[in-house]
């Protein structure tokens, strides 16, 4: 193997062992920690280039490698614009800081615009040893990080629906679509025919499976949506599908929206066009945020016990990292909360 040596008088670096046996630097750092899945042509590689460059770990930081950071990541892929506006991501934090404040952990907060720079964050977090686990969110279909994760030695669980043949655990309440459907039950009872959705980014699960709820729930009852409108889940876009969708000749009677957010959003776009909540349009949200129950109308929404499947989700992720925890299953389905921004359907 021929290796550029380093310039004299500086010590190698992780980076230029990684880059002679090109690989990452997680991986040079699973090598020397006998750590991950390498195979053992990569391993052999890996020293190889290590010894011709004449890199080894030093001994302070490889006990800081080995040693337990009791320190969790939590990395959300969102706009910080988008973050910001939506609480969501406050209530599972508190969920998940009320398990591990007590047993002496820290949470990792990071945020992340695109999936290189989520990737090349877990390959950053595995090889500087700063994390025991990661909670993954935003569950993709053909989703990439749960293998990543694996491959780099990372304890993870990834929230969503349960999935026991998953590549790593996944935590959260059963039949995603459940909540959906009960809400679009709840309109037609209501009289409602003309019925929309405002939905997040189509790429991620939780959309289509909360859409293919939205539309078989309809069908059932011989019935097409009125419309279906992807967001970023920003209130800009929540305000531009909202007046996209009351501008329309025949409006729709009701508009379900993927998360309270949003639903506050339809209710103020609403108002301000001088219609009425419930009597002109009625709305349904998404999460059962404590927002919701301030609002005038007080806001229907479905429940997904966003603080429970989070207290849920660090509970699978410490007892992956050794500690001893309670059980972390969760047996329930959203749920709709029925109150005043819904009502009969205009005649």
């Amino acid at each position: 193997m021929s290796v550029s040596t380093e310039r004299a008088g500086r010590r190698p670096t992780i980076k230029a062992v990684a880059a002679a046996a090109g690989v990452s630097t997680a991986a040079v750092s699973q090598a020397f920690n006998n750590k991950g899945r390498l195979s053992e042509a990569t391993r052999r590689r890996i020293l190889d280039a290590a010894l011709e460059l004449g890199w080894s770990p030093s001994a302070s930081a490889a006990a800081l490698r080995n040693a337990r950071t009791r320190s969790l990541a939590l990395v959300v892929r969102r706009p910080t614009d988008v973050l910001g506006s939506d609480p969501h991501f406050s209530e599972l934090i508190t969920g998940i800081e009320g398990e591990l404040a007590p047993r002496g952990y820290g949470l990792l907060l990071h945020l992340v615009s695109g999936h290189r720079e989520e990737n090349a964050l877990y390959e950053r977090l595995a090889a500087e040893g700063r994390v025991d686990g990661a909670v993954l969110t935003d569950a993709r279909d053909d989703d990439a990080r749960p293998a990543l994760l694996a491959r780099l030695g990372l304890p993870a669980v990834l929230l969503g629906s349960p999935d026991d043949t998953a590549v790593v655990p996944r935590v959260g309440l059963r039949d995603q679509g459940a909540g959906i459907a009960e809400a679009v039950t709840h309109l037609l009872g209501l009289g409602h025919r003309r019925v929309a959705y405002v939905s997040g980014p189509p790429e991620l699960q939780h959309t289509r499976v909360r859409r293919a709820a939205f539309e078989g729930a309809l069908g059932e009852a011989g019935l097409r949506p009125f419309a279906v409108l992807p967001t970023d889940f920003s209130e800009r876009r929540a305000v531009g599908a909202t007046e996209a969708l009351l501008d329309s000749a025949d409006r729709p009677t009701a508009i379900v929206y993927a998360n309270d957010s949003m639903a506050v959003c339809g209710i103020g776009t609403a108002q301000r066009a001088g219609l009425a909540v419930p009597r002109d349009v009625s709305v349904v949200g998404y999460d059962n945020l404590p927002l919701g129950s301030w609002l005038h109308p007080r806001l229907t929404t479905v429940d997904q016990q966003v603080q429970r499947v989070g207290a849920a989700a660090a509970r699978m992720l410490l007892s992956l990292c050794g500690e001893e925890v309670e059980d972390t299953a969760l047996a329930e389905r959203p749920r709709l909360v029925v109150r005043e921004s819904t009502g009969p359907a205009p005649t």
